[in-house]
């Protein structure tokens, strides 16, 4: 595979926290790492973008619960990215990998030579055969992601600007459920898609299937292939390059 054409993968909050969003889900970790570093060392160079700072920062700062405030979340941020990066780092390095922080902002995506200083950044990171670009937005200086979107749309820009070869979305369902409650395993038709989606999203997550829906939208337009699947499922990502029927694969270019 090219390093120009990486997978992207997105970690949502609710497959990285505990169940009450105040603390980072170690055994989640250590399997996580395990799945990652088996795509690198098969060749497939790998982008993640994550989110769950904040739940490690309000471990960090020994917090009853999240704050509810913007202030608040962006201060367990700033004490969270550092935790949150040495579990990445700690448990990818039992396997070789070495970790890279990016931090970035929806201005560092849409302002010209910023972005191409992004993207020169991470093809140098992705010619070293065992490095693995870690991105999160930088929640202590912006408001966007904290109100809205959990990442997902990052994780679609990010795709889009490095040309990647498939972008993996791993939350905490199965994928597209339709009104009756079954799994959608391909999406052909982006209209139809979007009458099941439901408001209801993750206690602990800002975004939901709708965020999902619309950085989907945004990736499959063009012409990423983007699959949704639950990351707190075994063996999800081989299982996902391998096309076999779990999530909801999302082909690029979708009418």
């Amino acid at each position: 595979m090219n390093p120009l054409s990486p997978i992207v993968l997105k970690f949502g909050t609710g497959i990285l926290a505990e169940s009450n969003g105040c603390a980072l889900d170690e055994e989640q970790f250590r399997r996580l790492a395990i799945e990652v570093s088996g795509l690198i060392k098969q060749g497939k160079p790998c982008i993640l973008v994550t989110s769950a700072a904040i739940a490690a920062g309000v471990h960090s700062l020994k917090l009853a619960q999240r704050p509810a405030d913007v202030a608040g979340k962006q201060a367990c941020a700033a004490v969270g990215q550092p935790a949150l990066m040495a579990f990445y780092e700690r448990h990818f390095a039992v396997h070789g990998i070495t970790t890279a922080q990016l931090l970035l902002t929806q201005e560092d995506i849409s302002n010209s030579k910023r972005r191409h200083n992004a993207q020169v950044t991470l093809r140098h990171l992705l010619a070293f055969p065992n490095v693995l670009p870690i991105i999160n937005e930088n929640d202590s200086v912006t408001t966007e992601e904290i109100s809205f979107g959990d990442n997902d749309q990052l994780s679609a820009a990010v795709a889009i600007m490095m040309q990647a070869s498939l972008l993996i979305l791993l939350t905490s369902t199965d994928g597209l459920i339709e009104k009756k409650g079954s799994r959608i395993p391909v999406v052909t038709n982006f209209e139809e898609a979007l009458s099941h989606v439901t408001e209801e999203k993750g206690e602990h997550s800002t975004g939901g299937m709708k965020a999902k829906l619309k950085a989907v939208a945004a990736a499959t337009s063009a012409g990423i292939e983007t699959v949704v699947a639950h990351g707190r499922q075994a063996n999800q990502l081989q299982k996902i390059l391998a096309r076999e029927d779990v999530g909801t694969r999302f082909l690029g270019v979708v009418e």
